[in-house]
């Protein structure tokens, strides 16, 4: 027999269940018209949709990974965490993820978040695993856009206490961005570690999270 769950697990279990029409209207509750965005300098119109790992294509999931490499894999690489391309597709196909996918009028991704509701360090969160924009769309505003997406998911499912993410502490662009949107240091972060010769490790990431407000 299965362990009872909690009620705060209860409903995190709940929130993963759901379809993704239902995820939709039940806690992104995005604006009217949600699935198309303009560019601000452009005027070129790009398509957005959500969807769980499972509903989303293999050539989608693919080009999210591509496009992980594109912007991130000089921090991967160059970490202790190794850039490793199968594993990270394994980890992209979490049943639980649930992916906000952007795409130009040619239908290639030029950018995505994923989220997943869940538990860490025992506080229910809804965790950002990604964000990843091509250069054309960053500092246009649509970041900011889909982290707001993540926020008001978060304050929809009543028992979420925080949103949570990783960064690179080389990635300096990335950790400015989410400074900015008032996201800071999870006291569960790494810290650095002095060794026995008096060496300093500093980790490789940061842990940032930021409270929901009710």
């Amino acid at each position: 027999m299965a362990p009872l769950l909690t009620p705060i697990e209860a409903m995190v279990d709940s929130a993963n269940q759901l379809s993704d029409e239902d995820f939709i209207s039940t806690y992104l509750k995005p604006e009217v018209g949600w699935t198309s965005w303009t560019h601000p300098n452009t005027n070129d119109v790009y398509e957005i949709s959500f969807h769980r790992a499972g509903n989303t294509s293999k050539p989608d999931l693919q080009a999210c990974l591509n496009l992980i490499d594109v912007t991130s894999g000089e921090d991967y690489r160059n970490s202790s965490i190794g850039w490793n391309a199968s594993r990270k597709l394994r980890e992209m196909k979490s049943p639980d993820l649930r992916y906000t996918v952007v795409k130009g009028k040619d239908g290639q991704v030029k950018g995505f978040t994923s989220l997943m509701p869940t538990f860490e360090d025992g506080y229910p969160v809804v965790y950002c695993y990604e964000i990843h924009l091509l250069p054309e769309l960053q500092r246009t505003g649509l970041g900011k856009k889909l982290m707001d997406d993540m926020m008001r998911t978060a304050k929809n499912i009543p028992c979420m206490e925080k949103v949570m993410l990783t960064c690179f502490v080389s990635n300096k662009n990335a950790r400015a961005f989410y400074d900015k949107l008032g996201f800071e240091v999870d006291p569960f972060s790494p810290q650095p570690r002095k060794l026995r010769g008096g060496k300093v490790v500093v980790p490789d990431i940061t842990i940032m999270s930021k409270p929901v407000a009710r």
